[in-house]
């Protein structure tokens, strides 16, 4: 199964490849430092895009499976991303 991730930033979607652990990571430490700017790269190419995190923005992470059967022991948990 092949799966896309949608992030959610105040109120725009940007389309993501696997893995996004690392940007992830990423987003979270610009936050933790009271804000900062992280790129988010293109789903397919391009340079991405900039975008300012801080404190308080709202930010949704979705993971969309695209076509086949889910697999039976891909090492998710329910909402889709594996435990850290």
């Amino acid at each position: 199964m092949t799966s896309i991730n949608r992030l959610t930033v105040d109120g725009r979607d940007y389309f993501l490849p696997d893995p996004v652990t690392e940007l992830r990571e990423k987003i979270l430490e610009a936050v933790r430092a009271g804000g900062g700017y992280v790129n988010i790269p293109p789903l397919r190419t391009g340079p991405g895009i900039d975008i300012l995190f801080s404190p308080g923005m709202p930010v949704v992470w979705t993971r969309i499976d695209v076509g086949g059967e889910p697999d039976a022991d891909d090492g998710s948990t329910q909402d889709g991303y594996p435990d850290l």
